[in-house]
């Protein structure tokens, strides 16, 4: 390190200093960049904004946290640019407040690094965005700050998170995320699982052939009376088992043909990656269905790293499997052998926050095609951290939280029941942080965080996110190490 910035006596970030493009780099603690630029690299200045002096060995900017210097550090700082990381175990980190990505880096160090899981840390889906207020290039700008102030220099993925249109995926494309993740979820029709013989053909007969590229006539021919081998599974398609997956996927499988097509086109060269995710509906993939998914999707020439299926028993959010342990198992394993025949490509774990009972089976039966994807839960650790430094803010939420829980988990699927959740007035502040270990209360905090993010006060201005955002940015090390803490035990059991 050359200590160019030394001479300015300025408070910087001893993780953050480093050395690239000519140039020495750090962070101001406080949230000001600091660059000081050799006199052969003083054109690396010009893609910054801020104040430039001159000093010896030559010039210096101090600058803001913005947007520009963000794209900078990115250009400049090539482990900062987000890429596909392929089929290495991975682990999605979700933000939901843009404030995780430090204790999220020191979670992964603390199981061995990139070189044994490797790490999405932007990662928000367009439904989160919009309930939390914020922008691809703002979840993209926080993770790089995050990463930077860490000196995590091992490289990220960046997952574009339950897209569903094209306007999803050119807004994210624009700002340099690397995985898209498409959810068909509108277009998958569940009441297929129960419906008869008569309506299954009522039904494949209305698919949008055209977008299917295909006719049922070749459908039946491909598969009707077919049984497949596929490692320790026999997959036999009766007419009632292919008209069911075709029925209740079909549309599900020309919309991801269509948008796997405009992500190719517009990303050009720049390379990029694919999950298709069928997890968020009524009823689960059965192996069958999965297998015809996969076939179809490969057929129409889609190609896709991770798959999320609906598994079997319950993935609520924030809270552990709800299930048959037994059954998950024979689950994941037929679903894994079909990735691997297919792929091979990843399984990937949705809502996968606290699902500490599936993590050891996941990660032995997938054999480390495996993706883990989490988002909700550090919105609870940074709750957690409120309730340890401000009691009183954090029964507020919880207060509110309750109020809004009726309309807000009309989105999710979870099971929490306001009357078996303790009421805030009965508890001492000693108990407040047991809130988050109690199963009701942990989905009541989870499912409702974008109507506190975004509740506004008698005066107009923002009833919880200020005081929110101010106690975390003034216990930057509390709320990390909680992160930490809680993301090594999701963590560990994925390292090999």
């Amino acid at each position: 390190m050359s200590g160019r910035l030394d001479a300015l006596n300025l408070d910087l970030v001893t993780a953050s200093r480093v050395e690239s493009a000519g140039a020495e780099w750090a962070l101001v603690r406080g949230g000001r960049l600091a660059v000081s630029a050799g006199l052969e690299a003083t054109r690396v200045l010009d893609d910054l904004e801020g104040e430039t002096a001159s000093h010896a060995g030559g010039p210096v900017l101090v600058g803001p946290a913005s947007p520009r210097n963000a794209a900078a550090l990115r250009r400049h700082l090539p482990w900062l640019q987000p890429r596909p990381l392929g089929t290495r175990t991975s682990a999605g980190l979700g933000d939901r407040l843009g404030l995780a990505t430090p204790g999220h880096v020191r979670a992964v160090r603390a199981v061995g690094g990139a070189a044994a899981i490797a790490p999405i840390f932007p990662q928000q889906s367009i439904r989160e965005m919009t309930r939390t207020g914020r922008t691809p290039i703002e979840v993209m700008d926080d993770a790089t700050w995050g990463q930077f102030a860490e000196g995590w220099r091992d490289g990220t993925g960046a997952d574009a998170d339950h897209l569903k249109t094209t306007a999803d995926i050119d807004a994210c494309l624009a700002v340099g995320f690397a995985m898209f993740t498409i959810d068909p979820g509108e277009h998958v029709d569940s009441a297929a699982d129960a419906a008869d013989l008569v309506t299954l053909r009522a039904k494949v007969a209305a698919l949008p052939w055209s977008g299917l590229e295909d006719s049922e006539t070749a459908l039946r021919r491909r598969y009707l009376g077919e049984s497949f081998a596929v490692e320790h599974l026999a997959v036999a398609f009766d007419e009632a088992t292919l008209l069911r997956a075709a029925a209740k996927y079909g549309r599900a499988v020309a919309h991801v043909a269509r948008l796997s097509r405009h992500l190719s086109k517009a990303a050009g060269t720049r390379p990029v990656e694919l999950e298709v995710s069928v997890d968020e509906t009524d009823t689960p993939t059965s192996p069958a269905e999965h297998y015809w998914v996969a076939a179809e999707l490969k057929r129409l020439g889609v190609a896709w790293i991770s798959l999320a299926p609906r598994f079997v028993g319950r993935f609520e959010k924030g809270v552990d499997y709800i299930g048959d342990l037994g059954a998950l198992e024979r689950d994941v394993a037929a679903h894994a052998a079909l990735a691997r025949h297919f792929g091979p490509y990843k399984l990937s774990l949705h809502s996968g926050s606290d699902k500490f009972s599936v993590y050891p089976i996941a990660a032995r039966l997938a054999q480390g095609l495996v993706h883990l994807k989490t988002a909700g839960t550090s919105y609870l650790e940074a709750l957690r951290t409120v309730a340890a430094v401000d009691p009183a803010l954090f029964r507020a939420i919880y207060v509110f939280a309750r109020e809004r829980y009726d309309t807000d988990k009309a989105s999710y699927h979870v099971s929490a029941e306001l009357s078996r959740a303790p009421l805030p007035g009965e508890l001492k502040e000693a108990e407040l942080p047991g809130l988050l270990e109690q199963f009701d209360a942990r989905e009541i905090l989870h499912v409702t965080f974008g109507s506190v993010l975004k509740e506004l006060g008698s005066d107009g201005a923002p009833r919880f996110k200020a005081a929110l955002f101010s106690l975390l940015q003034g216990n930057p090390e509390a709320y990390a190490d909680n992160l930490e803490r809680h993301f090594v035990k999701h963590l560990r059991p994925f390292v090999r």
